[in-house]
């Protein structure tokens, strides 16, 4: 039997097929998840090509909102049979026991240390990225609401995309926190998975250097809690969402006057 190291680091559903990760788990856990999924959310997926069409071209680097533990598999299931995004999760997720860390790697997921330089996990995202696979990170490293630290923006997602050379898309999954809230029964909220417009590290060569990996992550999940809340990106208070991050909002509304003017 493969390793799960092993795996990490081997292909899976991108443009080279050498090595790969057998697919057949993934398969069958996808038609269970997925359906369960169905049939207790009766869940949509808004604008699903905006990641499948770039799955042929550059990869993606997903980037998405995280209120509940159900992002994770309402956010792999919804591309479809076959296009599994690779999920980064916390380390301590594959050390709890042999047979989780051999189904998470088998569906395409790998290991990040928070709070620190991984550098090993974004040089496996970034191969990734560089065999047109898809790799889904969520920016806020855990949880919102479920630790006493204020949410934090980490631009590592961006570091990613710009080394793979591959745009960020902005996503969400609206209302999958409200399936099972800490203290209330099992409910069945429609879930709405959404998919942005992809945005490119490239364009925020505008700022000063030591902020253009931090703007562009803070550019894409305005756009991902845009899509949270049904509303514009410039009415996401993203200073009340991040308080201890820079906020960006005056310097993108004034370039965006900058380049409405130009044109």
């Amino acid at each position: 039997m493969r390793q799960p190291e092993e795996m990490m680091d081997s292909t899976f559903l991108g443009e080279k097929r050498e090595n790969e990760i057998p697919h057949g788990l993934a398969h069958v856990l996808w038609f269970l998840v997925a359906f369960v999924q169905k049939v207790i959310t009766r869940y949509t997926v808004h604008d699903r090509n905006r990641v499948l069409d770039l799955q042929s071209s550059s990869g993606a680097v997903i980037a998405c909102t995280h209120h509940s533990f159900l992002d994770v598999s309402f956010i792999w299931c919804s591309l479809g049979l076959g296009h599994y995004p690779r999920m980064m999760a916390r380390d301590t997720l594959f050390r709890k026991n042999a047979l989780i860390s051999q189904i998470m790697a088998r569906c395409g997921a790998f290991p990040v240390t928070r709070d620190s330089a991984d550098r090993t996990s974004v040089k496996r995202a970034v191969k990734m990225l560089k065999n047109k696979e898809i790799v889904c990170i969520f920016p806020e490293g855990t949880r919102r609401g479920k630790t006493t630290f204020p949410p934090t923006l980490h631009a590592g997602a961006a570091l990613i995309a710009r080394m793979g050379k591959s745009p960020l898309v902005p996503a969400c999954a609206r209302n999958a926190e409200k399936v099972k809230e800490e203290g209330k029964f099992l409910r069945c909220p429609h879930v709405d998975v959404y998919f942005g417009n992809p945005v490119y590290p490239k364009d925020f060569d505008f700022l000063p250097k030591e902020d253009r990996l931090q703007g562009c992550i803070w550019y894409t999940m305005r756009e991902s809690f845009a899509l949270q809340e049904g509303c514009k990106p410039q009415e996401v208070d993203m200073a009340a969402l991040f308080p201890d991050s820079k906020d960006f909002a005056e310097v993108f509304a004034q370039r965006e006057e900058e380049v409405k003017h130009a044109g």
